[in-house]
């Protein structure tokens, strides 16, 4: 059988761009969606043109019973999991101040970005040790998509790096738990990638990576992001967890 991988937010943008090179890479995709459920299903038709099968489950992970039917879709319709890729997250709808931040966007945020992926990750590695421990799977792993934002503050969307940052150690967190199970837990951290969250300040950082706000002067794709997560599915990283992968074009990088 061939190997599944759930990629929640994957009706779009970055997510698709996982869901596509994970079924080039030989997966089985469950196509996760919130609310675009004809983006999903686009998702999926590039998944069977890749002669991989895919599944669309609408669930917001913000919502703890829908994280559980996720799961449960997952494993009725495939009666696996081998790979969890935590994709899916928002950006504020209003960027502000760190002073003017009100409660419910830093909820709403948080929800999503991390409370989500955290108890969404507590189910799946539940199931994965199942599966590892009687050879249903071979090797399980967890991919969370981080961001930039995890170590590079911006005062105008505080609660979205507190997301990424708090994503960024529950990586560690959930790769010290697992290791004895010989399940792997790595981040992948995007950079600047051209996708519709990025449309509204395209301009600005059309200029700035000109610049040379990033070593490599051009934006990222999508599909750059698909190709660091596939690398991990495939096994090039097995003897690696709690690593954070950049996919930045050098942004991390410290310079004079």
């Amino acid at each position: 059988m061939a190997p599944v991988a759930l990629v929640t937010g994957s009706s779009r943008g970055i997510g698709r761009a996982i869901a596509c090179s994970l079924a080039d890479a030989g997966y089985d995709i469950v196509v996760n969606y919130e609310k675009n459920r004809d983006a999903a299903k686009q998702t999926a038709d590039e998944v069977r043109k890749r002669n991989r099968r895919p599944g669309v489950c609408g669930a917001s992970v913000a919502v703890p019973e829908d994280s559980r039917r996720l799961i449960e879709f997952t494993m009725d319709a495939f009666g696996r999991i081998d790979l969890l890729v935590n994709n899916a997250g928002i950006a504020p709808k209003t960027r502000a101040d760190i002073l003017e931040t009100t409660p419910e966007s830093f909820d709403e945020v948080l929800n999503t970005n991390l409370k989500g992926p955290y108890f969404l990750t507590q189910l799946a590695a539940r199931h994965m040790i199942h599966l590892t421990r009687n050879e249903i799977v071979p090797k399980a792993r967890i991919v969370n998509v981080t961001s930039i934002s995890a170590f590079a503050g911006a005062t105008n969307r505080g609660e979205y790096c507190i997301s990424k940052a708090g994503l960024s150690m529950m990586t560690a967190l959930f790769a010290v738990r697992l290791a004895e199970y010989g399940i792997t837990v790595n981040e992948v951290q995007p950079g600047i990638i051209k996708t519709d969250m990025t449309g509204p300040v395209r301009k600005l950082y059309d200029r700035r990576i000109a610049e040379g706000l990033t070593p490599i002067r051009r934006w990222g794709l999508p599909e750059d992001v698909g190709k660091a997560v596939a690398a991990v599915a495939l096994g090039y990283f097995d003897f690696t967890t709690g690593a954070a992968i950049p996919v930045d074009g050098g942004f991390h990088l410290r310079r004079l």
